[in-house]
Formats: C-alpha cells, sequence, structure tokens
C-alpha cells in the first residue's frame, strides 16, 4: 500500500487516470457528470489512515441522463472486467454490505468480476434518494428546513470533475440556505442561548457546579452552531463538528476562550469566559449588516447578577428583516431539524424528516 491521501484526491485521480478513459473507450458519445460528493469523511476532506476501514476506496459517481441510465448495468459491467484490480496500492474490489450496509475493501481474487464502487445514477434519482428533493424543482421553505445539514455539507463539500449534465448548477443551488431561511435559524440560535445565559451563574450559585457545566456545554455548542450560520457553512455532525469549527475565520480568536470555558473550575470564571465569547459572536454579527448595531458587551440579567448578551434582542432584530410570508407564519423559534435535536436516526431517515414539516405549519 502506497502512502496514504485523502480519499477526495484518490477519487479524482481514479476517474482522470482509469474511468474517464474506459467511459471515452466504450462509449464515446455518452454525455455523462462524474464526480464524488455525498456521504463519506473523504467528502469533507477529514478522512485520515483510520478511515480506509470502511466503505472508503478508489471510488466514483456517474450520473447519466435519463435516456443512458438504462444501461446502466452495462456500464458497470463494464467496469467490473476493465478496471485495475488496484489504483495507487488500494484494492478497488469492495466486499457485499453488511446489515448496516458498509462495504469494506477486499483483495479480488484471480479472474473475479470486480465488485466496484462506480456507482451510476441520474442526477433525479440521487438527489431524491440522499435529500428526498427533485433538484429540478423549486425547493421549498419548508423542504430546507428539514433537511440534514450534514448532507447538505457533504453535497457542498464534494468535488465535480466532470459535467456535461449540470451537476455544479445544482451543487450550486444548495451552497447555504435562502436568505430568509437563513434569518430564521440565526434567530432561533440566539432564541436558544438567551434561554439558557443566567443559568451558568444561577445554578453555580446554589453550588451544583454540575449543572453549570451542562449549560455551559450548550451554550458553547449554539455558540459555535451560530458561527457556522454567520460564516454560512453548513455544520457536521458531533464526529467533525470541532474540527469543522476550526477551519472558520472567527475560530482563530473564539476557540481559546472556549477552551477556558470548559476548563473553568467554578461557574464565575465559566461566565466571565461566556461572556467574552458573546461578546466575539455579537461582533461578528453586527459586521453582517442584516440588523441595526446591537450592543456588544453583556449586561446583567434583568434585576439578577449574572451577565448574559441578551439573546432575545438579536433574536426579535433578526425576525424583523424576513419577508418570506411561509417564513413569517412560523411562530416557534425551533430553527432546523439539526438546532431540534442531533438524533442520527431522524436526520439520516428523509420519510421522518420529511414528517417534520408538521412543526412549522
Amino acid at each position: 500500500m502506497n502512502k496514504f491521501i485523502s480519499g477526495l484526491q484518490l477519487s479524482e485521480l481514479f476517474y482522470k487516470e482509469v474511468v474517464k478513459n474506459i467511459l471515452e473507450t466504450e462509449f464515446p458519445k455518452l454525455k455523462y457528470s462524474a464526480g464524488l460528493i455525498g456521504s463519506g469523511s473523504e467528502v469533507f476532506g477529514f478522512d485520515t489512515l483510520r478511515s480506509i476501514d470502511h466503505h472508503w476506496g478508489p471510488r466514483v459517481l456517474i450520473f447519466l441522463g435519463e435516456a443512458d441510465f438504462k444501461n446502466k448495468q452495462k456500464i458497470s459491467n463494464i467496469f467490473s472486467k476493465q478496471l485495475p484490480v488496484t489504483f495507487h496500492g488500494y484494492s478497488t474490489h469492495f466486499g457485499d454490505p453488511d446489515d448496516m450496509g458498509v462495504r469494506l475493501l477486499e483483495k479480488a481474487k484471480k479472474g473475479q468480476l470486480l465488485n466496484h464502487r462506480v456507482e451510476i445514477f441520474t442526477i433525479k434519482s440521487f438527489f431524491n434518494d440522499y435529500l428526498n428533493i427533485n433538484p429540478y424543482g423549486e425547493i421549498t421553505e419548508l423542504e430546507w428546513l428539514t433537511m440534514s445539514a450534514q448532507k447538505l455539507r457533504s453535497i457542498k463539500s464534494g468535488k465535480i470533475f466532470y459535467d456535461q449534465l449540470g451537476l455544479k448548477e445544482m451543487q450550486k443551488n444548495l451552497n447555504y440556505y435562502p436568505k430568509d431561511v437563513w434569518f430564521y435559524l440565526l434567530a432561533s440560535e440566539w432564541q436558544k442561548i438567551s434561554q439558557e445565559e443566567p443559568f451558568v451563574g444561577r445554578s453555580g450559585e446554589v453550588n451544583d457546579e454540575l449543572g453549570s457545566k451542562i449549560i455551559a456545554v450548550r451554550l458553547v455548542h449554539s455558540i459555535m452552531t451560530l458561527c457556522f450560520m454567520m460564516e454560512k457553512e453548513y455544520a457536521p455532525y458531533s464526529k467533525w463538528f470541532g474540527t469543522a469549527f476550526s477551519n472558520l475565520k472567527c475560530a482563530k480568536k473564539i476557540i481559546p476562550i472556549l477552551h477556558k470555558v470548559m476548563s473553568s473550575k467554578n461557574w464565575e470564571k465559566r461566565e466571565k469566559y461566556l461572556s467574552q465569547a458573546y461578546e466575539e459572536i455579537a461582533k461578528i454579527h453586527n459586521r453582517l449588516k442584516i440588523t441595526k448595531p446591537l450592543p456588544i458587551k453583556v449586561s446583567n440579567f434583568h434585576d439578577r447578577p449574572y451577565l448574559v448578551i441578551h439573546g432575545d434582542v438579536f433574536a426579535t432584530e433578526v425576525k424583523k428583516k424576513i419577508t418570506s410570508k411561509v417564513i413569517r407564519k412560523i411562530k416557534n423559534n425551533i430553527g432546523s431539524v439539526n438546532q431540534i435535536t442531533n438524533s442520527v436516526d431522524l436526520l439520516e431517515n428523509n420519510n421522518l424528516l420529511k414528517k417534520m414539516e408538521v412543526l412549522y405549519k
């Protein structure tokens, strides 16, 4: 096995050096698009040597037009016969899916047809299956609110190697939430902060340091979520949440503060460093210029001596800027499905996500 290279780089090389040549030789008139989007840590660029133990390997997604898709099996069979058994030291043969749908790299036996992962779709079938949307139709506000941000990031972060069918345009359309959906998500996260920001001090005041820490952790998560939103980047799920956050523009300044919040031994210090973090995100908010300038300094929570940024004020001002009738009709501040839950069983189930639309009606 050669030195590890990222899966996205491996995929692009696999396409350019092998897959493309086979397609041009065997199907010279075929119009298609090719790339690597969708599931996989390598799509985010976060894969390491550890990642090769499942699902990872030389793979490419091929997209065909509806008329050519009927030849899917014929094209796949050609790859089974003509692909090299290894590429850059990695097998191109994958085992059958296990009960979880995971496929592992396996060494092909002599003369065996390769069980490869040059996977073939139409653009419509891929997006319908992966995001439960029609990529050629208008995506509604409620569809945006009930799509997994993790999956949206996996479309945005992927790479398209060749495009005759407009796949790049589909990727561009999913680059980030529409303006009014974005405003609603921002307001909802600010509101979430407002609901708990005084409790770090209140629980600590009654010697519940554990409770204070738990609340502080949730507030740190909300601060980080707001940063993703304000920089218009989809947040990945928990495994890569911190890694992706470290790539944000604001990370260099905010991460050291958040570490101090997490390591604080008492609620007074915890509150002190949370206050610093609040002031930083308030500054970022004002630089967006989506509302009038709002106070960036913390102050007491009403008559109680707990320092807060008053997240509800930010939420109220952001919501004033929403013009969409659909979004304005939403009376709650629960945000997107990702702001409601981190349950993988929900966020990876398109049928359940579709049912979540009822929460916004």
